[in-house]
């Protein structure tokens, strides 16, 4: 397995860990519970160093993001980010991505740690033709997450930068603790926060710099249950190389008055299946978990676990278009009472 530049740093505070897409990681410190609970009141921080980040810059990398984006990258100023998403020829979703324009002709793009490989060669086959260059930043570049409601606060202490003036998907250059760093106002938990980007080297005595300004250390497992409260998708759950991201909750990405790469197939397709939340009565709804309604499987739970703020476990699950309720989890072999719950599944800011 790989290790971050984080590894010692992490079996110091007590991570117990776990291998994740080829990486040593921390699933927790504590508990995932009380790391939940930590970033939703005050402010938790996650080493994220496993994901990748490519570089693509060049007079036509707008042009050639357009076409690989389903997203428009076209509205992205200077200093502004996007979550977006990779189609493959069938319209299925090759990833989920974040693009954050750095400069006039320079943005980068960070994809799921597992797609790294496969994202690459995506992009290299479309970027023919294009007078763009591409790069892969992903050994060389460190990512923590600071999140939570306390995360300008802490953060603010440690850097020159006026965080007050910096918005949602603003991405801008900045002193950490003494340390380069990118910053963007983006995460993965459905609170504020901010996502550094660091030289390896870097990494650590930002991380510990963090956790001694207030901040929690928080593992994979917290990191799963908060994405899961916020109603975000998980790459390989909720969103395949089968999925039509037009079927899902996260249609609002596919920007139709373009032209993309995978654009005409998933138009083209009709939405049998549709992704929706389910908050169970009692029990733990665990991935491939059916999904009944009148009696009969309807679905399959795609992701699912124990909501620390509902305290009850909630679901996400692709189901029969229309299909209706009252609906089911199917709970180690016994039908559990199911309801639809709108997303996010808890009020966020």
């Amino acid at each position: 397995m790989k290790r971050t530049p984080l590894y010692e740093a992490h079996l110091r505070h007590g991570g117990r860990m776990v291998a994740f897409a080829g990486y040593a990681l921390p699933l927790q410190y504590t508990s995932i519970v009380e790391e939940h609970l930590a970033v939703r009141r005050g402010a938790g921080v996650f080493d994220v160093s496993h994901m990748g980040e490519f570089l693509v810059r060049g007079e036509e990398a707008l042009a050639f993001l357009q076409w690989a984006t389903a997203n428009d990258a076209s509205k992205l100023r200077v200093g502004r980010a996007q979550y977006s998403m990779l189609l493959n020829a069938q319209g299925g979703v090759v990833d989920d991505i974040y693009l954050y324009r750095l400069e006039e002709a320079a943005y980068l793009l960070v994809v799921n740690a597992a797609n790294i490989a496969k994202d690459w060669a995506h992009l290299q086959g479309l970027a023919q033709g294009f007078r763009v260059e591409l790069e892969d930043l992903s050994e060389g570049t460190a990512l923590l997450a600071l999140q939570g409601p306390k995360a300008a606060e802490i953060l603010q202490g440690l850097t020159e930068a006026d965080l007050s003036k910096k918005r949602k998907n603003d991405v801008f250059a900045a002193q950490v603790a003494g340390r380069p760093a990118r910053l963007a106002r983006t995460g993965y938990t459905g609170e504020d926060g901010f996502e550094l980007f660091l030289a390896p080297e870097d990494a650590e005595a930002v991380f510990e710099a963090l956790l001694a300004a207030g901040a929690v250390p928080a593992g994979l497992g917290a990191r799963d249950t908060l994405r899961l409260e916020a109603g975000f998708p998980l790459y390989g759950h909720e969103l395949t190389e089968a999925t039509n991201p037009l079927c899902t909750p996260w249609a609002w990405v596919v920007k139709g008055e373009k032209a993309f790469f995978g654009k005409e197939a998933a138009l083209a397709q009709a939405c049998q299946e549709e992704v929706v939340g389910l908050v169970l009565e009692v029990g733990l709804p665990r991935e491939g978990y059916p999904v009944l309604s009148g009696g009969r499987p309807v679905g399959r739970v795609t992701s699912g676990g124990y909501s620390p703020l509902l305290g009850k476990g909630i679901a996400l699950a692709w189901v029969e278009r229309g299909a209706q309720g009252p609906f089911f989890v199917e709970v180690r072999g016994k039908p559990v009472g199911a309801s639809l719950s709108p997303l996010p599944f808890v009020p966020l800011k």
